[in-house]
């Protein structure tokens, strides 16, 4: 028995004529060796396994050949063909630059072109996985590159373009291969198939294709491990079985139960699939990308657009025929919720379970309950409306007292309702059912006060600034439903209270906070309260919301004959704001103990 050799080895191109897909930059590489205009770099990119190194290598023994073909191929008889076909060849290095990407390994191969060639006329010089190379050994190589010998040719090759220095690539010519198409691939390994004498279903072929992804050498991997499960007899079963591949009919099936609203028909066939080893996640992305194939197949412009055989998108076109935009749209949708729910998903079954449903009940027809298709059902009814506008923006300054009426309201109109001859009161305007609002009310004293029941928001003190204080407005902030409060406090509770304000003011007038409570208020004519402010700037600032101010502390203190007076303060009454340190100072000196306890102890404050 002879060696084995794998097929992706065994039946590599040999000439350009034999490469698959890459027509163009064949028929580039063969044009350029006919006219004798070579350039002395080159770079190959590309996906994995679509021909890049053996371009390369099939283009260094043609530009070698004693005796080129016309049509711009080697004529592999001269005697520099055939040390290349035979491995012997002295005219062509290969550098593996992912296991040789050092400074040093360059330095060595730009060694070697300083020779000419023993015979033949170019040294070819062929990096594979060039991206790999270090910073150092890019710039090494960069000279060498830019002004090679008139007998060098480099071919670098790299599956990652965007990685290599912007320098290098200025100084390539750049062939860009393409990934291998499904009918490309599938020809190929039929006559693969054909020359090992291997029976096969095309279905099956497919399969591999389309596993493969693009890349050729990954499609013949693939059919040698599909040759040896099946004993060179491929089927479409044994190839499914074998690669673990979930049916392309499952796909078909579901979509068309989906449209026939057979939910229970999925949920058992969903059952079969997930039974057999398949990631849930797995059928949701290839229901989708099934989906977006029948979507695509709808219309014959975009139909070119399906990576698959003839034989499938017949299928498709068959199945697109049956299906709506509306339902294909909404269940990519769907799907795709589904896909990013997935990871986060404690009960995947579950999540892959209700997807399904919500993509057979798509097309079902809108119940009762439901506003339209898709069964979306109606959010519950609101039972409990609970007005609370103290803290929301805009809102009627009153809830509390709206909220505080509600029981009598309910006794006001049952009795309404038992007299129906009375003829019903004309609405009073919003200004006047305030009033009856907080007439109506029971009167409550809060613990303490808070500045949504008066309308004070700090939020709105830049807003508010712009507009005048007037009689009326003045007059609503202190109305206290219609009762009058004319309570004593001390300086202590004056001083306290006006802390209090401060504090809580919001984070974003944090500084207007700290410079109001820098101020002391001190009563002068009980009730009256004098503010005194250093400079003229922040008095504006204090006097525009002076209002605000004074109706805080008329709801704070219970007395609604406080009055504000702000003025400039006097020179002899502007004190300079002692530092913490001196604060300590002052401290100490007030307080003999503190002082003795910070001598003994060597206290510092820092």
């Amino acid at each position: 028995m002879g060696e084995y050799i794998v097929s992706a080895r065994k039946y590599r191109p040999m000439t350009f004529d034999s490469v698959v897909g890459q027509s163009a930059l064949t028929d580039t590489l063969k044009n350029a060796v006919k006219s004798g205009k070579l350039a002395h770099a080159y770079l190959f990119c590309g996906p994995r396994g679509v021909g890049k190194t053996t371009c390369a290598r099939i283009f260094a023994k043609t530009i070698n050949c004693e005796h080129p073909r016309e049509d711009g191929e080697a004529c592999n008889e001269c005697e520099s063909c055939k040390a290349f076909n035979e491995n012997r060849s002295l005219n062509i290095f290969e550098l593996d630059a992912a296991s040789h990407n050092g400074v040093e390994d360059i330095k060595d191969l730009m060694e070697q072109t300083r020779t000419p060639p023993v015979s033949g006329r170019y040294k070819v010089f062929i990096i594979d996985e060039v991206h790999m190379l270090s910073k150092p050994a890019f710039n090494a190589f960069l000279k060498t590159l830019e002004e090679p010998p008139a007998h060098v040719v480099f071919i670098l090759a790299t599956t990652e373009k965007q990685k290599i220095l912007p320098t290098i690539l200025s100084r390539c010519q750049i062939f860009d291969f393409e990934r291998m198409t499904i009918p490309n691939t599938i020809a190929h390994l039929k006559m693969v198939a054909e020359k090992e004498g291997i029976k096969y279903e095309e279905p099956a072929l497919e399969v591999i294709a389309e596993k493969a992804d693009g890349g050729m050498r990954d499609a013949l991997s693939i059919f040698d491990q599909v040759t040896s499960f099946t004993q060179g007899n491929i089927t479409y079963d044994k190839t499914i079985e074998d690669l673990n591949v979930l049916d392309a009919d499952n796909y078909f099936k579901i979509v068309d139960l989906s449209t026939a609203n057979k939910v229970s028909e999925i949920m058992v066939l969903l059952n079969n699939i997930l039974s057999k080893g398949f990631d849930g996640q797995n059928l949701i992305l290839g229901l989708a990308a099934h989906i977006r194939n029948v979507m695509m197949a709808r219309d014959t412009s975009t139909l070119p657009l399906l990576e698959c055989s003839e034989r499938m998108k017949k299928q498709y076109a068959e199945q697109a025929a049956r299906c709506s935009n509306t339902f294909l749209y909404t269940a990519l949708k769907i799907l795709n919720r589904c896909d990013q729910e997935y990871r986060q998903s404690n009960n995947k079954r579950l999540l892959v379970e209700l997807t399904l449903i919500e993509v057979a009940q798509i097309t079902q027809p809108a119940d009762s309950d439901t506003p339209g298709a898709g069964r979306q059902p109606h959010r519950l009814k609101i039972l409990f409306k609970t007005i609370n506008v103290s803290g929301k923006k805009g809102a009627p300054q009153v809830a509390a007292a709206g909220q505080r009426q509600a029981a009598a309201g309910t006794a006001a109109q049952t009795k309404q309702a038992a007299q129906p001859q009375q003829q019903k009161p004309v609405a009073a305007p919003a200004s006047s059912a305030v009033s009856t609002a907080s007439a109506a009310a029971p009167a409550a004293r809060p613990a303490t006060a808070g500045m949504g029941n008066i309308g004070f928001s700090f939020k709105n003190i830049l807003s508010a600034a712009s507009k005048k204080d007037t009689a009326a407005d003045y007059a609503a902030a202190g109305n206290n439903g219609g009762q009058t409060n004319n309570e004593t406090f001390t300086q202590e509770q004056l001083v306290k209270e006006w802390t209090a304000m401060c504090n809580r003011m919001p984070k974003e007038y944090v500084g207007l906070a700290q410079r109001l409570k820098n101020i002391t208020p001190a009563i002068t004519d009980f009730p009256n309260v004098d503010l005194a402010v250093n400079n003229e700037l922040f008095l504006n600032e204090v006097a525009r919301i002076q209002r605000r101010i004074t109706a805080t502390m008329r709801m704070a203190l219970h007395n609604d004959n406080i009055q504000f007076t702000v003025r400039l303060a006097k020179s002899s009454e502007i004190t300079r704001i002692l530092t913490k340190p001196e604060l300590f100072e002052q401290m100490k000196e007030k307080n003999p103990a503190i002082k003795r306890l910070s001598d003994e102890l060597g206290l510092v404050l820092t």
